[in-house]
């Protein structure tokens, strides 16, 4: 049954930047509705969190498993942001080890990851609840409208409001909109909706509006890392060498070791059921390939756990895998951005009434959260001036 909502703001995008734009954005207009749309089951993007059904006790993040504020330059509005999520207790500094692995399999601590520069966080709980916490901090009369597994298709700009259509036919218009992710804007889009046209470009026609005209432009020229991403349920009686006890600990592969092995980095999880689980990230494209052409996923999985050991074959804190682990695939389609960066300046279309944020933004947090917050506060301020 197809159906049509209206709103006064709506957001495409669940990840961690529409969640810190809509808490702000509640927090500071009380009569607004918003909605938020999103393609996934639930909130966090690239932050959220694998909870398995089948398996009692699992969480994984099988995204970014904590994340780095570096804010090199002092960025007053970012830093009370940091000050609150601390003082609501939503996140804590990350003390957990972080291992970098040289060619010849030593750990180094020099920490010269893009992943580890400035001060870690550590979400209190799961990366996906930490993004459904910071929603809830300003959503106390559930002013906002969620519509979870809602893809959109096409976006039309007429007599001022925006129409967007969903796969499933439904309609939703808005006085303003906010996009949070960029595949609406993106070349990305034609293969992945089976379009002709890129959304945003077939709602605002070539030489409309300069900003959008120079943001789709920029975007033409931006990459993104694919990604697969593998979760390792691992057995009961599975454990470090050591007695580590912290829930996180990191290994960092040096590009010759991430050839070598296909892995970029590996994250061991405390879990709530006592067990250890395990996520590897790989950006190989190689690696990535072989995947896609596999014709037994089994095969390639004891691949993984092959690799996984003869890495760890000599490590004075990591265990061996046995070839019966359960592991869990992901590709990620919501890729990291790379490249070329988009302007702040681009952020909002008064003529249109439309704003973008996330980390595809230009800022030392290009490609990590910390850009996502930092153009989400950017973005609700700039909002607020359009709207009020």
């Amino acid at each position: 049954m197809k159906t049509d909502f209206t709103y006064d703001l709506l957001i495409i995008g669940g990840g961690i930047s529409a969640c810190v734009f809509a808490s702000k954005y509640l927090k500071n207009n009380t009569t607004k509705k918003i909605a938020l749309v999103e393609i996934g089951r639930g909130l966090g993007g690239r932050s959220s969190t694998r909870i398995s059904k089948g398996l009692k006790g699992w969480k994984l993040n099988h995204g970014a498993p904590n994340f780095n504020i570096s804010n090199i330059k002092n960025n007053l509005l970012l830093k009370s942001y940091i000050d609150e999520l601390l003082e609501n207790k939503f996140i804590v500094i990350d003390d957990c080890d972080s291992f970098f692995l040289n060619q010849d399999l030593n750990s180094e601590t020099q920490k010269i990851s893009k992943f580890s520069c400035g001060v870690n966080y550590l979400s209190l709980d799961s990366m996906s609840q930490l993004s459904q916490k910071i929603i809830e901090s300003n959503n106390l009369k559930r002013r906002i409208d969620f519509y979870f597994q809602t893809l959109i298709v096409d976006l039309k700009f007429n007599y001022n409001e925006w129409v967007l259509t969903s796969k499933n036919g439904d309609k939703f218009t808005s006085k303003y909109l906010i996009c949070s992710t960029n595949l609406l804007l993106h070349k990305r889009s034609l293969n992945i909706l089976n379009t002709n046209q890129i959304p945003l470009r077939k709602a605002i026609p070539l030489n409309c509006d300069k900003k959008i005209d120079l943001l789709l432009k920029t975007l033409d020229n931006q990459s993104f890392i694919p990604r697969l991403t593998f979760l390792i349920y691992t057995n009961e009686n599975y454990s470090y060498k050591d007695f580590y006890s912290k829930k996180q600990r990191y290994f960092y592969l040096k590009k010759d070791l991430e050839k070598k092995f296909r892995f970029e980095r590996i994250i061991f999880q405390q879990q709530d059921n006592n067990k250890l689980g395990i996520v590897i990230h790989s950006k190989n494209i190689e690696f990535i390939n072989s995947y896609l052409k596999a014709k037994d996923e089994e095969v390639f999985k004891q691949k993984i756990i092959a690799n996984f050991n003869k890495l760890f074959e000599d490590n004075s804190v990591v265990n061996k895998l046995t070839f019966d682990e359960k592991i869990s695939i992901m590709q990620w389609r919501a890729s990291q951005p790379s490249g070329i960066a988009v302007p702040l300046s681009l952020q909002v279309s008064r003529k249109y009434r439309i704003g973008f944020c996330g980390d595809w933004f230009e800022g030392d947090g290009f490609g990590r959260i910390e850009g996502s917050i930092l153009s989400a506060l950017i973005l609700e301020r700039k909002i607020n001036d359009l709207i009020n």
